[in-house]
């Protein structure tokens, strides 16, 4: 039933073959399982690595990030990969750690973006910022102060003209044929329910659809000036 209430957008994206094939073959236990061993290993590794860091001189003196790329489907609205703009394919871990500025046992709700991470390194760092403009903000400020409340957004793109934008409280997706989709995380924090045709969110809807982007470039290998043949 995840899946009924979304546009024909999203329902493409649903169609995967990794689905039927999966459940035609019993394998979806096996599937999270394997993932979840991944994440246990991957876990250890880390741990590993930290504990030689406390061990060194540079523990006091060392910026640690850690934070992935993507999310993953595990069968949730017939997904089994990322390709999709959904909370579980777009939200990764996100873990900072500086001596001067963070504090153990603390987490942050807002929403950020992977756009962050270079302008927060460069004022932790104490550089100079590049005179161009980032479209990244630093995270500074929400390093000392976790609790803050603000305003940014997280953008996602996949494809192009399909888009994301989530909030500390909702997400937003609009694709192409400008079909929608609407979450309230503080009820739906699974994105169960789509939103996007109930008028009680319209305001909502109308405030996070002004972070879409305005300018969508061509995918990098439809490009005309690509060296790519």
């Amino acid at each position: 039933q995840d899946v009924v209430d979304l546009p024909e957008a999203a329902q493409k994206l649903t169609k995967s073959q990794w689905h039927e094939w999966i459940v035609a073959n019993k394998q979806w236990k096996k599937a999270v399982q394997g993932y979840l061993a991944s994440l246990s290993f991957a876990d250890d590794m880390i741990g590993e690595l930290l504990d030689a860091l406390d061990d060194g001189p540079l523990a006091d003196n060392t910026i640690v990030i850690l934070w992935g790329d993507h999310g993953y489907h595990l069968g949730e609205k017939k997904h089994w990969e990322k390709f999709a703009l959904w909370e579980n394919t777009t939200r990764v871990p996100l873990i900072v750690f500086s001596p001067e500025h963070t504090k153990p046992n603390t987490r942050c709700e807002n929403a950020v973006s992977l756009l962050d991470l270079y302008p927060t390194l460069v004022e932790l760092c104490g550089l100079k910022s590049p005179p161009q403009e980032l479209e990244g903000q630093s995270l500074v400020d929400l390093l000392i102060h976790p609790n803050a409340v603000t305003k940014q957004m997280a953008i996602t793109t996949q494809g192009k003209n399909n888009h994301s934008v989530r909030s500390r409280h909702h997400r937003y997706i609009q694709y192409a044929d400008g079909s929608e989709e609407l979450y309230d995380h503080n009820n739906d924090p699974h994105e169960w329910t789509n939103l996007a045709s109930d008028e009680r969110y319209t305001v909502t809807k109308k405030r996070l659809a002004s972070f879409l982007p305005k300018i969508n470039a061509e995918p990098y290998l439809l490009q005309k000036n690509s060296d790519t043949n």
